[in-house]
């Protein structure tokens, strides 16, 4: 029997329901989108046009992989983020949506035209650097990673993005090398899963996330301690800073950033009302009265 979009989407949500996927309707529409060459459009207003055997074949691999638990990112290749598309692969964090908070609170106060200087620590896909610099023609950004692979991942993504001319890549760790006082903005999403939580994650996480990308020590707050006085180092005076937390980190993390000198440190919660971002500035400098 020849297999229609509505059916292959209803087949989907089906299978993936009982795999224990956490959101098989809109997996399965993703899926059936991507596999049949539709739109969500065309599920509505075509639901009866019929998949060709390739689509066919080519749906029954994704559903598979996704019912191994393969995130829906990898096996399409690309995460949609604040209002980018992004390549992703297995060398990268797949782009949340509690990231685009720091993008948020990034984005308020910054003129449109400031020819500001965006440092991101930890780049991975590139998703912050890049949705900043999407919105902020005059910006230009450095990402730094320790991982050549999620540098490449940024790069094409740049590339894609029509904004390679206004980003520079380095592979380093964390601050190393870069001058004091260079930068108007720095971002960064770092490890911040304790070790021992990570066997505990959903299989997406813990079996195709880069580990690197997520553990933050025993108590997740390793990096956190490097990174609090090396961006207070780096920023520029007035420069502000926007870190992504766990939801259970905030007064750690903010304490760290106000020892390291920070002012005005506060968190920024998501949209699903948990601490997400801790965020401040570098104290400016004085003026004579």
């Amino acid at each position: 029997m020849t297999l229609n979009l509505l059916k292959a989407w209803q087949g989907a949500k089906k299978r993936l329901e009982a795999a224990g996927v956490s959101s098989p309707v809109i997996d399965a529409r993703l899926l059936v989108e991507a596999a049949a060459e539709a739109t969500r459009m065309d599920i509505v207003t075509d639901p009866y046009r019929a998949l060709t055997p390739d689509h066919e074949a080519t749906l029954e691999d994704y559903i598979a992989r996704r019912e191994r638990r393969e995130p829906v990112s990898h096996i399409l290749g690309r995460k949609g983020f604040w209002k980018i598309m992004l390549g992703v692969t297995r060398d990268v964090l797949t782009p949340r949506p509690d990231t685009e908070t720091v993008v948020e609170f990034a984005l308020r106060d910054f003129p449109e035209h400031a020819p500001w200087r965006i440092l991101d620590l930890g780049i991975g896909s590139g998703a912050i650097l890049l949705a900043l610099l999407a919105e902020r023609p005059a910006a230009k950004g450095l990402g730094v990673d320790v991982s050549e692979e999620a540098l490449a991942v940024a790069r094409d993504n740049a590339a894609s993005l029509g904004l390679a001319n206004r980003v520079a890549l380095l592979r380093g760790d964390w601050t190393a090398g870069l001058e004091d006082a260079s930068f108007d903005l720095v971002v960064s999403n770092p490890p911040y899963i304790a070790t021992h939580v990570i066997e505990t994650l959903e299989p997406e996480v813990r079996d195709h996330e880069p580990r690197l990308a997520l553990e933050g020590g025993a108590d997740g707050l390793d990096h956190y301690r490097i990174l609090a006085p090396e961006i207070l180092r780096v920023l520029k005076p007035g420069g502000r800073f926007a870190v992504e937390i766990g939801y259970d980190q905030k007064d750690a993390v903010e304490a760290l950033f106000k020892a390291a000198g920070a002012v005005l440190v506060q968190t920024v919660r998501d949209l699903g009302d948990r601490d997400r971002v801790v965020v401040g500035e570098k104290k400016p400098l004085e003026t004579a009265g």
